[in-house]
């Protein structure tokens, strides 16, 4: 009977160790980890294997991408932290102030790692399968005090994009040589997402649907420890933690630190192998917008590890260096730096845990407790509230009559006066700190070599009146006004609406495509006793069919726009309706160019602003036949940052001349400028800037980088004068504040149409300029339209569409489209 049980024991022990057994990523995929890239579909198939192998490992889909590839984190730790994994969680956020209750453990860090948010920086995704198999075999000690989140591939779309070019086209076996095809990338490359935004930079702005899905699970967790993984030049050894200045001056000692801690325990695994690496060089911690400086602000040790590689390193290439740097040697440092990261985090684990719920009292003092706007929008105050809410941050309408601070607008102490509506939002709550960060009118920069832009205050992105104030404003919930739907009125002769925002374009673009005529209105009018704006639209009767009405109504009503309707076209003040200054808007047939020679990002930009913002159709051309197009096909064509030379030859010049002349419309933006600059018959000039009357540089060797910022913008915003009264600028009050990121300037346009510009002594509001690069940006165009026969040529000197996050610059490439072509009525 002994030997019975003895036998039973055994087979149950011998059972439960084989279940616990997994397959390493070599043995489940086929080929050994590294001498292939795996596509994501076969990423999950190996997480899906493991979570189903093991009782301490969680697999839950988050979202979904563009191309519909599925977004999943894992989560494993011991089996007992598994167990009660929900009690972890909830403590955690205990600990922020999220939500209510008195924390009860301090001995559970939360380590969360981020692999390949550039697609074609590929290593990392592979370096997450034999994290996850080392974690649940050779390191599962490290999980008693730990739990381990892994999100193998945030950007799956721009990965596969890269894996599926890369395996058309490596030789077999790979050719090492840098100037084999496996090596050089074609447009637009891996590294972006499916609208070719770069996710790295969307965290706080939460654009993308990857960011805004990730967001919702990262504040469900809120980890004491975020790794985001990369790679830079492939001739650059392994870069980690600690970062270089400029830091945020809200990161606070112990996360400045702890960053070193982690660095040195990297550096014992590093230096063992005789690997290169560096710190404290190249990668700083101020743009809020970080897979690193986001977590940061949130609380954790946010870090980014840079491995040599990216796009060109294929399977394997010669660096300059003189060796050989192959696949297997990337994923293997970075698995390396993954796990040094949870061991260091385990042995630390209780500190870790303890300063994060420090980093949440708010007790000490900011320069500001409150940032207050005017409703003066409520499209664009909706806008920002929705922002907020994707963050968690609170906000509230005041319950004072007015507050007084810092003016965006003037700079000045000013008193503004509120109302119910407006908004307010406050340090004191848990995300106090990214609060600050976000709309402080000024960031602190303790370095002007930074890796970003360095402005962003929320004020001025959204274009809201506002004050930051010293003292703390008192608030209430903020409730929306109820849309009261619109209805059919039989005795209207038509019906008016707004136009001074996005939402109002959007409106616009869809009854166009529902073949609803629209006019809009050149001058204010006044009629029944209200005020309406230039740019506003009119839908009339006399232009559309009789059952129009019903369609219109049930297109306003769910676009929440308001109409109002009219029973005379004889306005109590300005021009009637049949006046030559209501002009019919077209709906316009709007192409842009892509291809080699065109940012990938910035025409990513104006791709997602149609698709997304403006839903309104949009043609996309390629460089590669533009010489074959027929532009009589379209009748805006947008060009946005690149270089046209070789396209935009003389005789193609001619052709789009000629195209333009018999109305069609050019927006150029950034450096597509340079292809009409100086152009027989354009008026672009770029301004002449006085040579530096030094004639030798005796800049010692180690000063010539920091010399060299003198000439640099690095995202600074201006205030700009708004000629309001011309169609580029319906909707825009008199000023606009810009992030001007390039120092290029131009001269004011000579015939006019210098719609938004800077005046005399323009300076930088916010952010860092050069100090010969400030007074170039005086009495210099920002926007103008040059009138060619009955056509336009828009000049955008910076992209309004930067990021997708400077809300209040969209309606500037809405007016290009629509406002400017407006002629004779057209089916």
């Amino acid at each position: 009977m002994k030997n019975y049980f003895l036998s039973l024991l055994l087979l149950v022990a011998t059972i439960f160790t084989y279940a616990q057994q997994i397959q390493s990523p070599s043995e489940f995929l086929g080929y050994e980890l590294g001498s292939r890239f795996s596509r994501h579909h076969q990423v999950v198939d190996y997480f899906k294997y493991v979570a189903n192998s093991l009782s301490n490992v969680e697999l839950e889909k988050y979202g979904e991408t563009n191309e519909h590839r599925e977004l999943y984190l894992a989560i494993l730790s011991s089996q007992e932290n598994m167990d009660n994994l929900e009690e972890i969680r909830l403590n955690n956020l205990k600990k922020t102030g999220l939500i209510e209750g008195t924390s009860s453990d301090n001995s559970t860090a939360i380590v969360w790692l981020s692999y390949n948010v550039h697609g074609n920086e590929s290593n990392s995704t592979e370096a997450s399968m034999q994290t996850i198999y080392e974690l649940a075999t050779n390191k599962k000690d490290w999980l008693k005090n730990t739990v381990v989140i892994i999100d193998p591939c945030i950007n799956p779309d721009g990965r596969d994009r890269y894996v599926n070019w890369y395996n058309q086209v490596k030789s077999s076996p790979y050719n090492k040589a840098k100037l084999g095809k496996e090596h050089h990338e074609p447009w637009p490359g891996g590294r972006a997402n499916h609208y070719l935004f770069d996710l790295n930079r969307d965290w706080a702005w939460a654009t993308q649907i990857e960011s805004q899905q990730r967001l919702v699970a990262y504040s469900q967790w809120m980890p004491q420890i975020h790794v985001d993984f990369h790679e830079q030049s492939y001739n650059n050894p392994y870069y980690f933690a600690p970062a270089v200045e400029p830091y945020h001056e809200i990161i606070t000692d112990w996360q400045r630190e702890f960053q070193v801690t982690i660095g040195k325990n990297h550096a014992k695994y590093f230096d063992k192998e005789g690997w290169l690496y560096f710190t404290k060089e190249s990668f700083d911690l101020l743009y809020p917008s970080y897979g690193d400086t986001y977590p940061t602000y949130m609380g954790a040790i946010g870090m980014t590890y840079e491995q040599g590689g990216g796009g060109s390193a294929g399977l394997g290439i010669q660096t300059d260096k003189g060796y050989e740097l192959t696949l297997k040697d990337r994923l293997t440092h970075h698995t390396v730096s993954g796990l040094s990261t949870v061991e260091i985090s385990s042995i630390n684990a209780e500190k870790l845990v303890t300063e994060f719920e420090n980093y949440f009292n708010n007790t000490n003092r900011h320069t500001y407790q409150s940032f207050v706007m005017k409703n003066n929008n409520q499209d664009r105050t909706n806008k920002l509230m929705a922002l907020l809410d994707k963050h968690e941050i609170a906000y509230g309408t005041p319950t004072s009559s007015s507050a007084t601070g810092y003016s965006y607008k003037t700079q000045n102490q000013e008193s503004l006066s509120l109302s119910e509506g407006d908004l307010v939002v406050s340090v004191n709550q848990p995300k106090g700190k990214m609060v600050k960060a976000l709309f402080e009118p000024q960031t602190k920069l303790s370095d002007s070599l930074t890796y970003d832009i360095t402005a962003w205050a929320l004020p001025y992105a959204y274009g809201l009146d506002a004050v930051a104030s010293k003292k703390l404003v008192g608030t209430k919930a903020y409730t929306n006004k109820e849309f009261t739907p619109n209805i059919v009125d039989p005795k209207a002769i038509g019906y008016m609406a707004k136009w001074n925002s996005i939402s109002d374009a959007a409106f616009l673009g869809k009854l166009l495509q529902k073949n609803i005529k629209v006019r809009l209105t050149e001058t204010p009018f006044t009629l029944n006793g209200k005020t309406y704006k230039q740019g506003s639209l009119l839908i009339l009767q006399s232009d559309n069919n009789k059952d129009y009405a019903t369609k219109l109504i049930e297109i306003a009503n769910t676009q929440k726009r308001t109409l109002d309707a009219s029973y005379t076209g004889f306005v109590d003040k300005g021009y009637d309706f049949g006046s030559s200054s209501v002009k019919p808007i077209n709906k316009q047939r709007v192409g842009v160019l892509s291809g080699d020679k065109v940012s990938s990002l910035a025409f990513g930009e104006v791709w997602y602003f149609f698709e997304q913002d403006l839903k309104y159709p949009l043609t996309v051309l390629d460089t590669d036949y533009f010489s074959r197009v027929d532009l009589s096909e379209l009748d805006v064509l947008i060009l946005p940052n690149g270089s046209y030379s070789s396209m935009l030859k003389e005789s193609k010049l001619k052709e789009v001349q000629t195209w333009v002349k018999n109305g069609g419309t050019i927006i150029a933006m950034e450096r597509a400028l340079s292809s009409f600059d100086g152009k027989k018959g354009f008026e672009l000039k770029a301004k002449k800037t006085k040579k530096d009357s030094t004639k030798t540089n005796l800049t010692p060797y180690n000063q010539l980088e920091r010399k060299s910022a003198e000439n640099l913008i690095t995202g600074s915003i201006f205030k700009n004068t708004v000629d309001a009264t011309h169609p580029l600028a319906f909707g825009y009050d008199n000023n606009y504040y810009t992030l001007k990121r390039s120092k290029n300037t131009f001269d004011y346009l000579k015939s006019g149409g210098n719609v938004i510009y800077t005046g005399k002594n323009s300076k930088p509001l916010a952010g860092f300029t050069g100090s010969k690069t400030v007074k170039p940006q005086s009495e210099a165009l920002l926007y103008g339209v040059q009138s060619m026969g009955s056509g336009k040529v828009v000049y955008m000197v910076e992209n309004p569409l930067f990021r997708a996050f400077w809300e209040n610059g969209k309606l500037f490439m809405a007016n290009a489209v629509f406002m400017l072509n407006s002629n004779e009525l057209t089916e």
